[in-house]
């Protein structure tokens, strides 16, 4: 059985994980956000220098927490985009020092693809073929994905604000803090999410002819932010609510289109913006409804983590697909 240490530090979190086979042995992270929370957002900046100065502690805690040490481990997995290149960049760099010390394989994976694979540590099926809805602070995706290591489709992604920052944004205006979405999903249990219409992006009917998986959220943004200029004494909980209501329709109305013209009757959902309870809730049912099969990693596999890092590579190297040291980081994905 394989032992994989994965790094992930695409963004604010810095993450190592360990797995063995499908087993997960330790999952620390470190996050930033409490440096970011009064700017409102993530700094890259930041976020690259807390990753430098945590690097070693979060690698020596996971190897404590797994009970193992650096020369049991087979193999090295980092993720080596999509995120913030300078972040990637540290954790690229940690993942090549530390594969050429110990002379095991290095293993970049997709930062999305990884959001997928981890469900593996949640349900014991097979999950190919199926939809993955993967939304994020920085990605709001469809892919197709046929098999994990060798074939995925993207169907479609954000054109604009993906739906984690779209929640982040909407947070800061109604004065709830960073990060949005948890706080948002708070007050909207109790408020009305038909109090306001509120548009839904790219779900014309031109829109459905031309591009019918792309994302947009920024307009849904200006929207909100228009109604509260115009109406002073308007009740948060509703706003909040009608808000989170037109965000979790879109990818909805989405990943239905995207099961029916593929044929596949299967939906996973990842990505931190699948802790949201509204969206979680109304993806199970639809599911229902349709028969179809619905994967969601539990909670703490929703967010960035290095466990899902480690287990992309795990399929990886059981298909002996063995890699040299030679990983780049990529801003932006390559699929």
């Amino acid at each position: 059985m394989p032992l994989i240490l994965g790094i992930e530090t695409s963004c604010d979190e810095t993450a190592i994980g360990i797995v063995r086979d499908r087993t997960l042995l330790a999952n620390v992270i470190s996050s930033s956000m409490d440096e970011h929370a009064r700017f409102g957002g993530v700094v890259p900046e930041i976020a690259s220098r807390a990753h430098l100065e945590s690097f070693l502690n979060v690698l020596q805690q996971a190897l404590s927490d797994a009970k193992v040490k650096l020369t049991d481990i087979d193999a090295i997995a980092v993720t080596e985009g999509p995120g913030l290149i300078g972040a990637l960049l540290v954790g690229v760099a940690g993942a090549t020092g530390l594969a050429t010390a110990l002379s095991k394989p290095l293993y970049g994976v997709n930062h999305l693809a990884s959001h997928i694979a981890v469900d593996y540590l949640t349900h014991d099926e097979k999950i190919e073929p199926t939809i993955a809805l993967l939304v994020s602070g920085g990605h709001s995706s469809l892919l197709q994905v046929n098999d994990l290591t060798s074939d995925v489709k993207k169907l479609g992604a954000t054109m604009d604000d993906a739906a984690g920052e779209a929640f982040d944004k909407i947070a800061r205006i109604l004065d709830l803090g960073f990060p949005g979405g948890p706080a948002i999903d708070q007050i909207a249990k109790t408020g009305n999410p038909t109090a306001i219409d509120f548009p839904r992006g790219l779900t014309t009917a031109e829109d459905w002819r031309t591009r019918p998986f792309d994302f947009s959220f920024s307009g849904l943004k200006t929207a909100v932010a228009r109604y509260l200029e115009k109406t002073p004494n308007a009740i948060k909980k509703d706003v909040a609510a009608s808000f989170q209501d037109a965000v979790v329709d879109v990818p909805l109305l989405k990943s239905i289109k995207a099961c029916v013209d593929s044929g596949i009757e299967s939906l996973l959902i990842a990505g931190g913006v699948a802790a949201n309870r509204g969206l979680r809730q109304a993806l199970m049912t639809m599911a229902a409804a349709n028969g179809w099969k619905i994967y969601i990693p539990d909670f703490p596999y929703c967010t960035d983590n290095a466990a899902m890092i480690a287990m992309a590579a795990h399929f990886k190297y059981i298909e002996g697909a063995f890699e040299n040291l030679d990983v780049t980081a990529h801003a932006r994905s390559t699929w």
